[in-house]
Parts: structure tokens; C-alpha cells; sequence
């Protein structure tokens, strides 16, 4: 409608010299007008120039006294003619009213304001606030003096007003020819193609601009993790599998089935299929007889170990169970020496906060040769931790169902100015390893620890839950630089 009335009004005189006006002459919303003249102009159907006027407007105040009356005049108006005792007249009127009114109302010389009575001095007075106010809401003229007296009452406001004048332009129609963007096969077959008139490309015109990829802080130490293990000669364990059977997870580990990570508030068990079917039998035996009545100088555990418990599936809770089978596999073979690495999501039924989540990842390492002792495991151990930038190591006896001996690891924090734990480790148990069927002087060293402590740290984030999750700000993985771990 606002384009028809633009063009139409163009058609028959040479120019339109104010939109406002227009606009309400032909009563359509200025603003409609305003877009459709600027969308002609950008298509040179008409030229427009710009027209800028200061108009003045009400404020909150100034539209309340348009409705109500000034202070003055309600202040003059509440004063019988006999005149009235100062707090009942306060009564009657709003506190700001009873303020402003007292004071225009003495300054105009309307009242007296005695020490216990105030009283008019005239009997009738007119309302020029409002009065001018009404002609300012309708656009008509005051002059400067009254503006001056208003705008120091902070009753209005200066406001730009901002319109078009319109002329023809070089590309004027009564109506604007609708233009083709695509060439489609319709247009071809029925060859209208020679008569539609299509857009004109613009071939200098800049397309967005492409964005590289951005790797999350969690893949770059990782990257930098998986240099560190190459380098010290480690290769990657397959870890693929996010769903794993109790037997691998926990029973081939010598974890015994009463343990409370077997529980469901610890472990996230599977409905569907919530049993394996595939476990090597005679290993299954071997494992059977080493937890209930033990072997190789263990007395066991001493219970009823159940075939049902160890064929449950779960979403694993450590990457050891794949090391598990990785150390079977190493068994059914002429033994030769390995070092193992890994680093992939786990799942434990956790409480969610600041430092935990239900899902993470974990780094492990593993030395299976003949002979190793804590010493040896000692030295890795400092080996590793100093590629990370982590010199200064302690380690605290700890349990592990798989391990003894146990450690707890232990670093410095120069930041925190304190000790912090940054894994666990130890020496897997003959239960574990000789069921196997690994030889009897095999030994085999570990460790474990989280991908999101070290990165948390190396990074600066205090919330597990701001590096990963959907929770993620997507800024924060272009904002972060290149991991560079011990430097």
C-alpha cells in the first residue's frame, strides 16, 4: 500500500517534498513509508534526501499534568475561599504535587502561604502549563520563551525527527518490475526467458567470510598427551567399545562382585542388550576359581562368585578394562614385552558439580615386562609427568582391587602454591595377570589420571561443566591458543 501510494503520487507530480506530511495525508505509518522510500531508493526508482527536524515531546511527567492539571492549579484548586490550614491541604495533594505546587503557585503570586494558613490572593486562575503542553502533544508551535520554561521543568524533551524528500529516479516505473534471480527450466521451455528481466550480479560483492575449524582445549592436550606417549615408545590401546561387560570392567580386574562400584548409583548399567554373550570360557573358570577360593599364593575372596553378575553390561567406568584385554590377548601369544597408552571417554553414575561429571575422560599408561619392579614404575612415572611440566612428583600409598602396590601421584602446584593429586598408579596383582596366563615373572606397571584436571588447569577454568557438555561457550574454543604442555 505505501509503495503504490509513493509511486502512484510520483506519477502525476514531481516530487514529495516532506514524508511526514505524506504519511499522514494518506494515513499510513511513517516508518512503513520510511522503509519502502529507502528499498525505491536502493533500486534508483526514486532519489531521496534526507530531512531532519528537533521536535519537542512530553515526558512521563509532562503527559500526567496534560490528564490531571498542573501542580499549581491543583494545588490552587484544593484551597477553599476561606482559605485552609497547610498539613489539611497537604493532605489532599500528592507529596510531589503539594511541592511543585507550593512553589509555582507562590512564584506566580496565586497564594499566601502563612505560618498556619494558606489562602488565595486571587479568585480564579487559568492553566497555561497544560495548555501548552496539549499544543506541543499536537505538533503546533509555542514560543522559544515558554519552551525554555517547560524544558527547565524537565516537562519535554528534544527530540530528532528524521524524514525524506522524494524525487523520480533514473529507474522510475508506476510500478516496480518484479526480477528474476534464477534461470529454471520452466523459463527455458517456454522460452519467456527473452522477456524476464533479471537481477544483475554484483561480482565484486564479498561473501561472508569462511571460518577455519577450531580445536576444543580437550583435543589439544590430548594431541599433545598422545606425542608425549609416542615418544616414550607407547602405542594405542583400542578403545572404541563405550559398552563393556562386568567380567572385563570388573571380575577379569579381580574386582570382587560385592564391591560398590558394581552398584547401579556408582555404575550406569545397560536394559538392552543388558548381557554379553562372548567371553573366553576357560579364562572365565580361571577367574571363577582365583575369586572364590584363590591360586598363586592368594587366599581369593571367599564368596559365591555368580556367572550372571560377570555377564552384565555397562557403560565402562575405567579405560583399564580394555588394558584387560589387551593383557589377555598379550597372554595368548610367545610373550614379548609392551607399553601400552590410552585416552577415551568413561561413565560413572556421579553427583554433577563443579569438579565432576557423569562422563570423562581418562589417560592410562601400561608397561607389561619381565621383572619390573616399583622403581621401575617410579621412573616412568617421573618420566612422563616432566613432559607434562610436573617436576616436582610425590607419591602416598594407596588400595586398588587390581593393583598393590598402590599410589596416589602427587604434584606441585605453583599456582595454587600447593600439592594437588594428579593420578593414581601401581603394579597390577598376580590374580590379575597369571589367570591370564601371562608367565609367572611377567610383571605390569600402570597409571591413571583425568584429560580435564591438567586441562582445566592449563587453561584456567574453574567449571568443569564450562569445558565440556552442551554448556560449552563455543568462543571459548576459538578464543584459547594451541596447547603447549610443560612450557
Amino acid at each position: 500500500m505505501a509503495e503504490d501510494a509513493i509511486l502512484g503520487y510520483l506519477e502525476k507530480n514531481d516530487h514529495i517534498s516532506d514524508s511526514g506530511q505524506f504519511a499522514a495525508e494518506h494515513r499510513i505509518d511513517h516508518n512503513e513509508i520510511v522503509n519502502v522510500i529507502k528499498s525505491l531508493h536502493g533500486f534508483r526508482y526514486v532519489d531521496a534526501q534526507d530531512i531532519k527536524r528537533e521536535t519537542w515531546v512530553l515526558t512521563d511527567e509532562g503527559k500526567a499534568y496534560t490528564a490531571t492539571g498542573s501542580p499549581e492549579v491543583q494545588l490552587f484548586l484544593a484551597i477553599p475561599p476561606e482559605g485552609i490550614p497547610k498539613e489539611e491541604l497537604q493532605k489532599k495533594l500528592d507529596a510531589s504535587v503539594f511541592k511543585i505546587g507550593c512553589a509555582q503557585a507562590a512564584k506566580n503570586k496565586w497564594v499566601e502561604m502563612g505560618k498556619q494558613l494558606v489562602t488565595r490572593k486571587i479568585q480564579h486562575v487559568d492553566d497555561k502549563v497544560k495548555d501548552l503542553l496539549l499544543q506541543i502533544q499536537e505538533g503546533e508551535a509555542i514560543n522559544q520563551d515558554d519552551i525554555k520554561a517547560l524544558k527547565a521543568r524537565k516537562l519535554i524533551v528534544p527530540q530528532t525527527w528524521k524524514g525524506y524528500s522524494v524525487k523520480k529516479g533514473p529507474n522510475y516505473a508506476p510500478k516496480r518490475k518484479k526480477v528474476a534471480t534464477d534461470l529454471t527450466r520452466e523459463n527455458l521451455q517456454r522460452g519467456d526467458w527473452k522477456e524476464i528481466e533479471f537481477k544483475e550480479y554484483n561480482f565484486t560483492a564479498k561473501g561472508l567470510p569462511t571460518e577455519g575449524g577450531h580445536l576444543h582445549p580437550l583435543l589439544k592436550v590430548r594431541q599433545q598427551l598422545k606425542d608425549i606417549f609416542r615418544q616414550m615408545g607407547f602405542e594405542e590401546m583400542p578403545t572404541n567399545n563405550y559398552v563393556e561387560s562386568s567380567f572385563w570392567n570388573f571380575d577379569a580386574l579381580f574386582q570382587p562382585q560385592q564391591h560398590p562400584a558394581r552398584d547401579s548409583h556408582d555404575t550406569f548399567f545397560l536394559q538392552a542388550p543388558s548381557t554379553t554373550k562372548e567371553l573366553p570360557e576357560d579364562y572365565v573358570q580361571r577367574v571363577k576359581q582365583i575369586h572364590e577360593s584363590g591360586g598363586y599364593q592368594s587366599r581369593g575372596y571367599g564368596y559365591d562368585w555368580k556367572r550372571e553378575e560377570a555377564d552384565k553390561n555397562l557403560l565402562r567406568t575405567h579405560t583399564t578394562a580394555v588394558s584387560s584385554r589387551m593383557l589377555y590377548l598379550l597372554a595368548q601369544k610367545p610373550f614379548a614385552p609392551k607399553k601400552y597408552y590410552s585416552i577415551d571417554r568413561v561413565f560413572r553414575n556421579e553427583a554433577v558439580d563443579r569438579t565432576h561429571l557423569a562422563e570423562f575422560h581418562q589417560i592410562e599408561g601400561l608397561v607389561c615386562d619381565r621383572g619390573l619392579t616399583l622403581g621401575d614404575l617410579l621412573g616412568v612415572l617421573h618420566e612422563f609427568f616432566a613432559r607434562l611440566g610436573m617436576s616436582k612428583l610425590r607419591f602416598k600409598p594407596a588400595y586398588n582391587p587390581y593393583t598393590e602396590p598402590s599410589m596416589e601421584i602427587f604434584s606441585y602446584h605453583e599456582g595454587f602454591g600447593k600439592w594437588v593429586e594428579v593420578g593414581n598408579s601401581g603394579m597390577f596383582r598376580p590374580e590379575m595377570l597369571l589367570p591370564m596366563g601371562l608367565p609367572e615373572d611377567v610383571r605390569a606397571i600402570a597409571w591413571g589420571l583425568s584429560l580435564e584436571r591438567p586441562t582445566m588447569i592449563l587453561y584456567g577454568i574453574d567449571n568443569i561443566r564450562d569445558l565440556f557438555g552442551h554448556k560449552v561457550d563455543l568462543g571459548l574454543i576459538k578464543r584459547n591458543p594451541i596447547c603447549r604442555l610443560g612450557l
